[in-house]
Formats: C-alpha cells, structure tokens, sequence
C-alpha cells in the first residue's frame, strides 16, 4: 500500500529514537541552578581545537563520552572548550581553581586516587566542583550546523534546537518503520522505500486479496493460496483447478487412482475411476460372495465370545463370595487399628503428665540445691565471723562490753555497705538504659521503629491493658530536637477499634535553650509495605505554630499531634504491611532548612 510522505514522516520519528520532549526537560533541569557565587571564571586563551574531525556517531542529544562534536558555524571560544578532551563542554563543571571540564571527564579524573586538574596539576576536590550553569547557556546558544549536514542538510540552529530540528530534517537518517526491515534512510526517502524499494512492504495476493509482506508473497501462492490455479495431479483434462476445489475434483476426477468400496471384504481391485462403475457392475455376485464369507467368520467369532462369557459367569459367584469375606476382614482390621491408635493417644496422654510432673520435680530439686548453696555460704560466713570474734575477744582480754561493741560495728559496716551496693545497682541499671536509649537513637531526623509481636500487642490494645506504645528517641542531630513516636495499633478518638493511630512527639532535649521554638519543621509519617511492590502508605503535616505541641516542652513531652485515621486496620492486616508479625513505622522530620543551635 503505497504511504504519502506526511505519513511516512509522522512513521520515522515514531521509531528514529530522537526524544526530544525528554532532552527538552533535560536542558530545562540544567539551566534552573545557579553557582555559588554566581560569577563567572575565565580560563586563560587557549587554540581552538577542530570539532568537525569526528562524524556524529550518538543515538540522542548528549554524547556518551566527552564533549559536543557538532559541526560549529564559528570555531568555539577555549573558555567554552573542555580542558581534558579539548571539545565543547557538554554540562559544564567548574574547578576550585577556575578551569571548566565536561561532565564525563570530570568524574573520569576523579576515579584517580589522587586527582588533580590537568591545565595547572592543581589538586582536585569533589565538593569544591561545582555546575556551570551560566558557561552551559551560552554554549546551548551557539550556532551549529545540521547532524544530517553529511547528507545534504545546509541548516543552521542553536545548539539546544538541534533535536527540533531532527524531528523534521528531510535528511535524517532513520531506519524503516517495518520491524522486520534493518534498513535506515534518509527521512525524504522513507516515502520510495515504503511503496517500492523495502522487502518487507505490504502486499496484496492478485488472487485471493490477501494482505503479507512481499517476501511472504510468493511462498503464499505455491503452497496456500486457496484461490490460485493448479494442475490436476493427474493429468486430466482440466488444466486449471483452484487449490481450493482440488480435494472435491479428486473425488471426480476420471484419472484419480482409486480402491474398491468392498476392499474391507476381501476384493483387491484398484483402478481409474471410470474403470471403477464398469468393475461394480461386473463383480456383483463376487461382491456379495465376499461379504457372505465374512458374515459367517463374524458369527463364529460371536459364538466364541458367548462361550467364554458364559464361563466366566460361572466364575463369578466364587468370586464375589471371597471379595465380601475380604471386605469383612478389611473392616476388622480397621476396627483394631482405631482401638490401638485410641490406646496410643491415651499413653501418650499420661507420659506428658508424667513428663510435666518430672519437670517440676526437677525445678524443685534446682531451687533447693541453691537454697542449700546459700546456706552452706552464710554457715562458711558465720564461722568466719565467729573465729574473728574469738580471737579479737582472746586479744583484748576478758572485757564484757568488747564484744557487743564489735558486733555493733561489723553490723554498722555491713548496712553501710549494703547502702553503697544499692546506690550502686542503681546507677548501673540507669547508665545500662542510657546506653540502650544511645546505641538505637538516630541523629539525622529520621527514625524506623521495628514493633515486634504484632498480634499480641493488638490484643492488649482491644483489652485496654496497654493503648499505646512509644518509640525510642530521636533527633533532628547530635544539639538539637528531640521526639519520638506513638501509635494505637487499636485506634484512638475517631479511629478507636477500626484504625491504626499514629503521632509525633516533642520531648524535652537537654539544648532546648538553644533551639528556635516553637517548631517548625515538616514531618511525615509512613508504614512502611514489607512486599516486593514497597506500597508505602504516609501522610505529612507542617506543624501549627500556635499549638502546645510543638512549643518548648516544660515536662518529658508534650502532646502528641498526628493522624488518628492513619491506615484502617482491614488495609493494614491483609495487605503486605505485616509479615513475621511484625510492622514498620517511619518517621521523617525535614532538616533542610533547619538552622544550626
């Protein structure tokens, strides 16, 4: 079918692989920062290189590697040129030192171990590089000539307008909308290739009207087509017959080799099939002959299978009596064996209780050998005691009030020691949930709380036993906020019994006094999906300022402020949200902007 060249236009850019929407966005993301201060640095005048060496070899607008090789219509100012690759800069970075790189090049010399600029061997540093956003403009203005410049193609543009200009350039080359078809041509000639030259364009069978491509064109007519003429196999007179109708003439045809109808009975005749009328009339009796002869084998064979019929008929009784005996002793068995698996369970039954009770035994004999441990510490304790006693009564001579005295005071020490090891256990157990509190805390804002034994603790929320749970601690850094989460996995107010509610809280910090109150920052809440597709589910607030929860905290927190409608409880437990009954909650506090205490 032929194609008209606005169709075979609108064909080509549909598969030529130029995306020009997309390198649109990508100059408009490029040009929308700003450096840091926002001059711009001159490099020192150097020979402009030739960029029209190397023809054009990438599919899109930016080259994989190094610079722009475009054909410019003025040879380019060095301050445009990269220092590494010597061609025009493709997203320009700046150094510390003031010498521009491509992109590609930049971070091929930042892969050394110890990097350094080529033009004055200055070291190089990563966070001192920085996009050059006015150098990139000015280069996107520049005035190149057309890709297809090769071809014929005598326009001119801007940089930027290249892939516009591609997209309609009559002198592009793009390959063949057919996807057999491998070819690639000029846009101007894609309207010729597609109505005569490509072997892959649609054709129409002259005959049938069927549709394929022309490289299928002729094997269709040799083997399928219904509508193309044939030659009777047989060669008979009809010189011309559709493929369709063949199997029909084959039934009629006067040369058709064929077999007679009674070869089933016996009769070996094969012929033409305008010998066969003659053989029919002729070979009647020796038909009818034929068939008797094989009536009468039939009714022999017939009796024969009576007979063996009848015979195992007589066999049957005995057969069915010992099927029934079998079934009996079947059910028997299957009796005894329900009667033995009941005996079973009942042993099993005692030797647990049996079991349970050895277990206890055994706890009580533990717990009366470390009673017994005790008691043989304190009598080894008291006998010290004692021999101590007696030889200090034996030094001092035989005084009444020496010995009431030393008591007295060994059980002063004693108490005074028991205070001290209590203080001390004390400060123990608060330093050990100090540094539980700092080994899980986060610093930068953001905090995963894992809520393990997720079942149980629903159902202590419905049982009114424990309604909510608090997160551990974290901070917007190592000076500054300090919050934490809490969540109703039963619902609180407006979403009690039907949905999972979750709030953000300020606690009070130990550098409240340096941080901007009330506070400010954005937060967001997720729980986080646990399956492949990570549908998380979130919401964010930016706090109201003229709330109490989020002015300075006079106690440990203040109120909590959140979503009590978080995520519905039929959403949360039978998506992916929970798996080995455990959830995950994220809490994001946005420190962008925050300022430093």
């Amino acid at each position: 079918m032929p194609f008209t060249e606005a169709e075979s236009v609108k064909i080509a850019q549909k598969n030529s692989g130029v995306g020009l929407d997309g390198d649109k966005d990508l100059i408009h993301v490029m040009s929308s920062g700003r450096n840091g201060d926002g001059r711009e640095v001159q490099v020192p005048q150097q020979r402009a290189p030739s960029l029209a060496q190397k023809p054009w070899s990438e599919p899109g607008f930016l080259p994989l590697q190094a610079g722009f090789r475009d054909h410019f219509v003025l040879p380019p100012e060095p301050k445009y040129c990269c220092q590494a690759c010597r061609l025009v800069l493709c997203n320009p970075r700046q150094t510390e030192c003031g010498h521009r790189f491509c992109e590609t090049c930049i971070s091929e010399l930042l892969r050394a171990s110890h990097p350094v600029c080529p033009a004055d061997m200055e070291p190089l540093f990563e966070d001192k590089i920085f996009r050059d956003v006015c150098c990139h403009r000015e280069i996107m203005g520049l005035k190149v000539h057309c890709r297809s410049e090769k071809n014929g193609c005598r326009e001119q543009m801007c940089l930027h307008q290249v892939m516009d200009h591609l997209t309609v350039c009559p002198y592009f080359e793009v390959p063949c909308p057919l996807g057999k078809c491998k070819e690639r041509m000029m846009r101007k000639d894609m309207p010729d290739h597609l109505n005569w030259k490509c072997r892959h364009r649609e054709a129409t069978c002259e005959f049938c009207k069927h549709k394929m491509a022309q490289t299928e064109l002729q094997k269709h007519k040799d083997t399928v087509c219904p509508a193309f003429p044939v030659a009777c196999p047989n060669n008979c007179t009809y010189s011309s017959i559709l493929r369709s109708e063949l199997q029909r003439h084959q039934q009629d045809c006067p040369k058709a080799q064929v077999t007679c109808s009674f070869h089933r009975y016996g009769c070996t005749f094969k012929g033409l099939n305008q010998e066969m009328k003659e053989h029919d009339s002729l070979c009647v009796s020796e038909h009818l002959r034929l068939m008797v002869a094989k009536n009468t084998t039939l009714e022999a064979k017939v009796e024969d299978v009576k007979g063996e019929l009848q015979e195992r008929y007589k066999v049957l009784p005995g057969l069915n009596a010992r099927l029934m005996e079998v079934e009996s002793r079947h059910e028997e068995m299957r009796e005894k064996n329900r009667q033995l698996e009941q005996k079973l369970a009942n042993i099993q039954k005692q030797l647990s209780s049996h079991s349970e009770k050895l277990m206890e035994l055994e706890m009580e004999l533990r717990s009366f050998r470390s009673v017994r441990e005790d008691v043989e510490t304190l009598r080894g304790a008291v006998e010290s005691i004692r021999t101590r006693v007696t030889a200090l009564e034996g030094s001092r001579g035989p005084s009444n009030s020496g010995p009431h005295a030393l008591a007295g005071s060994l059980e002063t020490q004693l108490s005074r020691h028991d205070d001290m090891l209590s203080v001390h256990e004390i400060r123990l157990a608060d330093m050990d949930l100090r540094f539980q509190v700092l080994e899980t805390a986060s610093f930068n804002g953001t905090l995963i709380w894992k809520i393990r034994d997720y079942k149980r603790r629903k159902q202590e929320a419905v049982a009114s036993k424990t309604l909510s749970l608090y997160s551990q601690p974290f901070y917007t850094g190592y000076f500054g906020y300090k919050m934490c989460a809490r969540v109703y996995l039963n619902g609180d107010g407006m979403g009690k019994g039907t949905h999972l509610s979750l709030f953000f809280v300020v606690m009070r910090g130990e550098y409240d006094a340096l941080l901007t109150w009330p506070f400010k920052q954005k937060v967001t809440l997720m729980l986080m999906d646990q399956g492949p597709a990570r549908k998380h589910l979130g919401d964010a607030f930016k706090p109201d300022p003229n709330s109490s929860s989020f002015r300075r905290p006079t106690g440990d927190m203040n109120i909590a402020s959140g979503c009590p409608l978080f995520v519905a409880q039929t959403v949360l437990e039978n998506g992916t949200y929970i798996k080995d009954d455990t959830i995950f909650i994220k809490v994001t506090v946005d420190t962008s902007d925050l300022p430093d205490p």
